[in-house]
């Protein structure tokens, strides 16, 4: 077998240099998130270091990492508890979208794009990163903040969401019609419940098939059956993601406990792969001419997230602080929205350079204000701290 040098030489540079980024972010106490998009934004092409021979690598980690992360963060909770939360924020996921596709949608429409064009940039402004935003919770120690279940409701309905958006999306951009969109519609629509109501009723039917005393076949099994669910997500036009996080979410006790323990090293592996591969799809100099209206996008996006976040942990009786951190966990936006530029690239070229610029602005300051929000609000006295504690 004949191994690239050139492979293994900015394989291995990539992962050292990540190595001090991520000491660094953890000496200052924040997610290394933001560094690593830097990192792919100086590595990519057309940065100042390309690394071409780790491109497809990098690429491919970047699939597996956003499945992994979300298959780790539902093995954080359960079918119940995630089902009640769901009910609760039918209204949350209402106000979600309504602010947040909006400024997409107005912006569309004031840069003349074609109602394709419009739908697109709504839904990149609309979708939150599951993907980054899950590594956050990680990061800042918040999983059992009383906010979390909130922001994981948000994340989980959004999701679940561009099983009927996308397929809108790709027959529109691809000139086809309403009744073709319709069937792609009510096919994920019929997926997406069937796959929820296995794991809901038949999740300990595969937590003991999962279940192995050995940790290597413990995570052989688990990482397989993710990624096939995974693919099958995919072809029935749901999200990869969405296919993890169900998988997480039938594992309970002993063994989803083993299973966060082998799984978490590969995690955050694959997991620097994928932020990785949104910087290095960004050439720095196609961003500079769309930076002012990608930056004033990203403002809106930003406070319409805040807003959705705290209206939804309000509904769950959390705390201002409380608040504010579940509407900073959501501002970072990623894969969807990479995913629908690409869907609707080929006929609103345009919409490209704008949308990879608002991406780069919210995933890098998104993770930073998720760090920060947790010193807002902060009350004086320790009465106060008592009174408003967040968690």
């Amino acid at each position: 077998m004949h191994t690239s040098l050139a492979l293994l030489l900015e394989l291995g540079v990539i992962l050292v240099g990540l190595s001090v980024l991520g000491a660094a972010a953890r000496r200052w106490s924040f997610s290394p998130v933001p560094l690593y998009l830097l990192a792919g934004l100086a590595l990519g092409n057309g940065g100042i270091a390309p690394v071409p021979a780790a491109g497809d690598f990098v690429e491919v980690g970047a699939s597996i990492g956003v499945v992994l992360l979300l298959l780790t963060l539902g093995l954080e909770f359960d079918t119940a508890e995630l089902t009640h939360s769901l009910r609760r924020h039918v209204p949350s996921a209402v106000l979600d979208l309504v602010l947040n596709a909006a400024p997409g949608a107005i912006a569309g429409w004031l840069l003349g794009l074609p109602w394709p064009g419009v739908l697109a940039l709504a839904g990149a402004t609309w979708i939150s990163s599951s993907g980054i935003i899950s590594r956050l919770l990680v990061d800042l120690r918040r999983l059992g903040n009383r906010e979390t279940p909130a922001v994981l409701a948000i994340l989980v309905m959004e999701d679940f969401a561009m099983a009927i958006y996308l397929p809108v999306l790709v027959v529109l951009a691809s000139g086809g019609t309403w009744w073709q969109a319709l069937i792609g519609v009510l096919v994920a629509i019929a997926s997406v419940t069937a796959a929820f109501t296995a794991s809901h009723r038949w999740g300990h039917h595969v937590n003991r098939w999962l279940a192995h005393p050995d940790d290597e076949q413990l995570m052989l099994r688990v990482l397989g059956t993710t990624l096939v669910v995974a693919a099958l997500a995919e072809l029935v036009s749901v999200s990869a993601a969405v296919g993890a996080f169900l998988v997480g979410l039938t594992l309970t006790g002993e063994t989803a406990e083993r299973a966060r323990g082998v799984l978490t090293p590969l995690r955050d592996l694959f997991a620097a792969a994928f932020f990785l591969a949104i910087g290095f799809a960004v050439s720095p100099a196609d961003l500079v001419p769309v930076l002012p209206a990608a930056l004033a996008l990203a403002a809106a996006g930003a406070l319409t997230k805040v807003a959705t976040g705290w209206y939804a942990a309000r509904r769950d009786g959390v705390a201002p602080r409380g608040r504010l951190r579940a509407g900073t966990a959501l501002i970072a936006r990623g894969e969807f929205s990479i995913v629908i530029m690409s869907l609707a690239g080929a006929s609103t070229p345009a919409l490209g350079p704008v949308v990879t610029a608002y991406v780069l602005v919210l995933a890098t300051i998104g993770p930073l204000l998720t760090r920060w929000a947790g010193d807002w609000l902060r009350p004086r006295t320790p009465a106060g701290r008592a009174r408003r504690e967040g968690r």
